[in-house]
C-alpha cells in the first residue's frame, strides 16, 4: 500500500509544475533586464514628479481660494448695507429748512462713522465724477451732448456712489456720460 500512497502524490507534483507557455517573453540577458527596469524607473520617477506638481498647485489654488474667501467674504453684507449709506445720503439731502441742526449733525456723523466702518473693511468710493468713463467701474444710466465744458465720454455727474470691496467692483457707479457722437 505504501507503493500506490506514494503514486498520487507524484502525479500531483507532475500536475502542479508550471507548463511553459511558447508565447511567453524570452528571458531578458542581464543587460536588457536592467535597461527595461532603468526605464520603468524613469517613467516611474517623472509620474512621481507630476504628481508631487499636482499636489502643490492644490495647495497654492487652496491657499488662494482660502484667502479670497477672508478678504471678500463680507461681500454680501456690504451690498445689503450700501443702501443704509444711500439712504443716510438722501437724509442730509432732503434736510428742510429749520430742522434743527443737531439732527443733522447726527446723520452726518453717523455717516461718517459708517463710512469709516466700510473703509477698515476694504469698502472704498469709486471716484466717477470728471473721470473717462469706464465700463468696468460705470453704468451709464443716460447721456449729455459733449461741449467744451465736458468732453466727449466724460462722467459728468454720479447719480448714485459705486463701491469697491479691495481690487474688485462692489457696486458700479450710476452716472450720467457725455456722448462720443
Amino acid at each position: 500500500m505504501s507503493d500506490e500512497a506514494e503514486r498520487p502524490a507524484e502525479a500531483d507534483a507532475e500536475e502542479a509544475e508550471p507548463e511553459v507557455d511558447a508565447e511567453a517573453e524570452p528571458e531578458l540577458t542581464l543587460e536588457e533586464l536592467v535597461e527595461k527596469l532603468t526605464g520603468e524607473l524613469a517613467q516611474a520617477r517623472a509620474e512621481l514628479t507630476y504628481r508631487d506638481a499636482d499636489i502643490v498647485n492644490l495647495r497654492r489654488r487652496h491657499t488662494q481660494e482660502r484667502g479670497d474667501l477672508i478678504k471678500f467674504g463680507g461681500r454680501a453684507l456690504a451690498n445689503r448695507l450700501l443702501p443704509v449709506l444711500d439712504n443716510l445720503d438722501r437724509a442730509l439731502e432732503a434736510t428742510p429748512e429749520g430742522v434743527d441742526d443737531s439732527v443733522v449733525q447726527g446723520i452726518s456723523l453717523t455717516r461718517q462713522s459708517f463710512c469709516a466702518a466700510l473703509e477698515a473693511e476694504g469698502i472704498t468710493v469709486i471716484e466717477a465724477a470728471g473721470q473717462p468713463f469706464d465700463p468696468n467701474l460705470h453704468e451709464a444710466i443716460t447721456t449729455l451732448p459733449s461741449s467744451d465744458e465736458h468732453p466727449a465720454g466724460v462722467v459728468v455727474d454720479v447719480l448714485e456712489a459705486g463701491y469697491m470691496l479691495h481690487e474688485r467692483v462692489l457696486r458700479p457707479a450710476r452716472v450720467v456720460v457725455t456722448s462720443t457722437d
